[in-house]
């Protein structure tokens, strides 16, 4: 992009009183940004308003210091691409051209983000272990598929989705796409620093937020319109009823996509919001395949298996007695019978081998295995 065309999509993108509604009626009855610049205020003021057309005769504050440290990180390449493409770009994924509230611009790091089949994975920060593991296993059974996982790069579900997309994917396939609520100059949260690099080399991040963005709480919901916009479905893993990804879940579904949800146990708050959404008509989910037979993608004979598998014979008994509920350990004596300094030690034993999370109230949970 030059730079008298990204000066004018960035003037107008960061002046005050000009939303992306206003902007795009703007850009819709004079052309391109540098053909609006050039109106008198009065043809301004009759699309847009008298305040718009008075602020769009100035320019932004600090718009001068933006354009060059936007230009900057462009010319700064690194391991993979940088780039912005814009509502008038043909490179513009058309996918958003379809919601209701498309971004005016979006920042790119990593390759295009357009696949041709993705589904966003989105839930809680604060997930149980079967949950992150859940996730992982489906984003990488995705990914095998052939299907680009969509997710925001937050702790918990999201970072977890992204990583099974990884390990899933093929090397030369968009196997994740990141969209994330700060700008492409830094990485929040910084615990994901390394997964942001993984995911530049193998998917993209984009942010439709200018460069030095910091994380504000007001910009993680509004992302979430990109996150279903980008996807033909949705799968919330888990979520409390005031968690952010029902936010994806309501707009996905306002789009018209598909909404599925992973059941848990009625006792647990981070199923509520599943629970929730499931009686609001999603689709209830228990393997990758169910998904993907819904959206009619193809799944690989290799990925065919539930996620969600039948205990097989010979199991352990007490992992058999356990369940995939949580459970206190009174529960666990009553169900087994075995005594509780015996109980203990071979709870420990099987956390220890990663087949039992132990989580908060002196509650286990059996961990599915892969």
């Amino acid at each position: 992009m030059q730079r008298d065309e990204l000066a004018g999509w960035l003037r107008l993108a960061l002046t005050p009183h000009v939303g992306p509604r206003a902007a795009r009626k703007l850009l819709a009855a004079f052309g391109l940004p540098a053909s609006i610049f050039e109106q008198d205020p009065a043809a301004l003021a009759q699309v847009a308003g008298s305040v718009q057309a008075e602020a769009l005769g100035r320019e932004p504050p600090g718009f001068a210091p933006q354009l060059e440290a936007t230009l900057s990180w462009l010319e700064a390449q690194g391991a993979a691409p940088r780039d912005i493409v814009t509502l008038g770009d043909p490179g513009y994924p058309s996918a958003l051209l379809a919601i209701e509230d498309p971004p005016l611009m979006l920042y790119r790091i990593g390759g295009p983000a357009t696949p041709q089949r993705a589904l966003a994975i989105v839930g809680s920060r604060n997930p149980t272990p079967q949950g992150l593991q859940n996730a992982r296993r489906f984003g990488r059974a995705f990914a095998e598929a052939e299907v680009t996982v969509v997710s925001g790069l937050a702790l918990g579900i999201d970072g977890a989705a992204h990583q099974g997309a990884l390990d899933g994917a093929a090397p030369e396939a968009v196997a994740t796409i990141a969209v994330v609520g700060t700008g492409l100059d830094r990485v929040y949260p910084r615990r994901h620093l390394e997964l942001a690099h993984r995911i530049a080399e193998r998917g993209a991040i984009v942010s439709e937020y200018p460069l030095g963005t910091p994380p504000l709480k007001e910009n993680f919901p509004r992302r979430n319109r990109i996150i279903a916009g980008l996807s033909q479905g949705t799968l919330v893993v888990e979520a409390a009823l005031q968690s952010g990804s029902l936010i994806t879940a309501r707009l996905a579904a306002e789009q018209g996509k598909e909404v599925f949800a992973i059941p848990g146990s009625i006792h647990s708050p981070h199923a509520r919001g599943c629970h929730a959404l499931l009686r609001q008509g999603a689709k209830l989910v228990e393997s990758a395949q169910d998904v993907l037979e819904d959206l009619r993608f193809v799944l690989p004979a290799a990925a065919a298996a539930p996620v969600l598998e039948e205990s097989p014979e010979g199991e352990d008994p007490l992992l058999a007695a356990l369940g995939y509920e949580p459970v206190g350990l009174d529960a666990i004596i009553a169900r087994t019978g075995i005594p509780a300094p015996l109980l203990q030690a071979q709870l420990l034993e099987l956390e220890l081998a990663g087949e039992v999370a132990r989580l908060p109230g002196g509650l286990y949970q059996r961990v599915a295995s892969a």
